[in-house]
């Protein structure tokens, strides 16, 4: 049945009478018009059924003591739009998404729902399921539907049930097909292949799996029975690349309301048609993806900048801009709905962004020369015989910028511990050349913070720089966005994100020409990724990083090399080649039946 709510009143009518009516008499229309009216539905339900508003806030505020967290949120989440949520770390990006769930209550305002809609969110408890079958867990994403199916199936059981337990049963199963329960299981059983959990591990119960494991099945959990709106916090956490490439071109086909939280700006920019900026204790929303955001506003901020440059001149160069970045919007449904919407964007709604970016800038001392690193026969173990890494060989040429992959995370940290010369290999040598200088950014850096380095953060940074003035060393904190009395911080209560910052600073103290980077984007905000992202690219010399983000790995790595326990692969291409590549996938297959054998 078409919902009465979908459908505007006024304007409705209006349209109605004229583009349908202008020509007809009164007596004719009387007669005519409940047949124009069905007519006009018809052509123009799908219309009004996108255009609908499916979840709202009003005048929403949130304040946690003297801090105001947002104020006078009023914001429109359409039908067949993706949001994507940005903004500082601690601005809200999650607590808004509870809000909008009904987890948390703000301290005024409201959110509204369309009546009749189903909202999915994402569970950020791993552990809530731990004594339940995968398959089922999967199938709870649609609650009323789940009950139905475990309420029927009780009568079924029972074999005193009355004769008004068994019409109640019958009530059930026909509410049950109606919502597609007789195609839920298997439904459930394609997420979750298609997420890439085998269906070995269906009837298996959550907690004999693994981390990353229930991950997927809690994905698929909130994708299950097609939610009108869906709400993701950091989905593509713990997730592998052809996992996230997937959820990915899933979402992007996603006929309801999306409102994803992530720092993943490949992820962002694949599946959303709008971003939701939260900034300065205000959210608003603004057409396009992440990088269309964040292109159009340092393009706004630089054409405000100048001053001399005319605004019809700045006018034009906007436009140029917006039409190029519509112009490569794909086919899927969620890329041509972005592309409509940039088609209607106003120049007045792009707004300079207020973000602040840290500097991050990698300038080597010494240019490389042509021996850059040669690695032979290269193999470490665990403590209890366990291969990480064997038989690993490659030459490294100059330019090369090598992306690190592998399906044990453990392997690859120890990889990065071994070239650093941190630990010591089984087998093999590391040969640098004689004119290489390298620095390693380790990915677990607690050590670099502790005992007698537990400093104030200028003294903290002082002892890895030359010059030792504290103007200079106060001016390089600042533009890692540490600024006025943060510097006297002690070094053991910084954050996750700001950690990370002194780290990247104590490497840019360094001048090094080859880097070692074990995921570097750990911790950091959206901006601090994209202002590493353009170090990383911009960066003369060699470097070895491993990264889930995967627009950086894709717009870095210019050589790819996984790591298995009986070998490499090794693969000059970039990211987005190697993960779509058969003739990698046969070659891991190769060293997979190798390492079982």
């Amino acid at each position: 049945m078409l919902k009465p709510q979908l459908i505007p009143k006024t304007p409705f009518f209006h349209k109605i009478s004229i583009q349908k009516t202008a020509n007809l008499s009164k007596t004719h229309l009387i007669f005519h018009a409940p047949l124009l009216i069905f007519s006009y539905l018809c052509s123009h339900f799908q219309i009004i059924q996108n255009n609908s508003t499916m979840l709202s806030t009003n005048d929403v505020g949130l304040q946690y003591g003297k801090r105001v967290l947002f104020d006078e949120v009023n914001l429109k989440f359409t039908k067949g739009n993706c949001y994507g949520v940005i903004g500082a770390n601690g601005a809200g990006k999650s607590t808004f998404l509870k809000i909008l769930s009904g987890e948390i209550d703000p301290n005024n305002g409201s959110v509204d729902m369309e009546p009749g809609n189903r909202m999915a969110v994402l569970s950020q408890n791993h552990f809530a399921f731990e004594e339940d079958a995968v398959l089922n867990t999967v199938m709870m994403g649609h609650k009323k539907m789940y009950d139905i199916m475990i309420e029927k199936d009780a009568i079924y059981m029972n074999p005193d049930a009355t004769e008004k337990e068994g019409m109640r049963a019958a009530d059930l199963e026909n509410e049950y097909g109606e919502m597609g329960g007789w195609e839920a299981e298997s439904d459930a059983a394609t997420l979750l292949s298609n997420l890439g959990v085998s269906e070995d591990l269906h009837q298996k119960l959550m907690k004999e799996l693994t981390g990353g494991q229930k991950v997927k099945v809690l994905i698929a959990q909130a994708l299950f029975g097609d939610p009108d709106i869906l709400l993701l916090d950091e989905p593509t956490n713990d997730l592998d690349a052809t996992t996230i490439t997937w959820l990915s071109d899933f979402l992007a086909g996603f006929k309801n309301t999306v409102i994803v939280v992530s720092h993943d700006r490949y992820f962002l920019d694949m599946v959303c048609t709008h971003t939701v900026d939260i900034d300065f204790n205000r959210i608003k929303i603004y057409t396009g993806n992440y990088t269309f955001w964040y292109e159009s506003s340092q393009l706004m901020a630089s054409q405000m900048a100048n001053k001399n440059k005319k605004t019809e001149v700045k006018r034009k160069e906007m436009m140029e801009f917006i039409q190029r970045f519509s112009a490569n919007a794909s086919k899927s449904k969620q890329a041509t709905s972005r592309k409509k919407a940039l088609d209607k964007l106003n120049l007045e709604d792009i707004k300079p962004s207020t973000r602040k970016y840290p500097f991050i800038h990698f300038q080597a001392d010494r240019e490389p020369g042509d021996q850059i690193l040669k690695v032979t026969n290269l193999s470490k173990r665990k403590e209890d015989g366990e291969i990480l890494f064997s038989n690993v060989d490659f030459t490294m040429n100059r330019g090369e910028k090598i992306s690190l992959v592998g399906k044990d995370s453990a392997a690859i940290n120890a990889f990065f511990d071994v070239l650093s010369g941190e630990k010591e290999a089984d087998s093999g040598t590391i040969e640098f050349g004689q004119t290489i200088t390298h620095d390693y950014l380790p990915n677990e850096n607690t050590a670099f913070f502790a005992n007698k380095n537990d400093l104030e953060l200028i003294d903290w940074l002082r002892q890895f720089s030359d010059e030792k003035d504290e103007q200079f060393i106060r001016g390089f904190l600042g533009r890692m966005l540490f600024s006025g009395e943060e510097v006297y911080k002690k070094s053991s209560v910084l954050s996750g994100g700001e950690k990370v910052r002194c780290m990247l600073s104590k490497i840019m103290l360094k001048h090094p020409n080859f880097l070692l980077l074990d995921e570097p984007t750990n911790h950091l905000d959206l901006e601090s990724i994209t202002a590493l992202n353009n170090a990383m690219t911009e960066f003369k010399g060699n470097m070895i990083f491993t990264s889930h983000d995967f627009k950086l790995t894709d717009s870095v790595a210019n050589r790819v090399i996984e790591i298995t326990p009986n070998g490499i692969i090794d693969s000059l291409m970039s990211y987005t080649d190697y993960v779509k590549s058969d003739n990698v996938k046969e070659q891991r297959a190769k060293l997979l039946l190798s390492v079982n054998a």
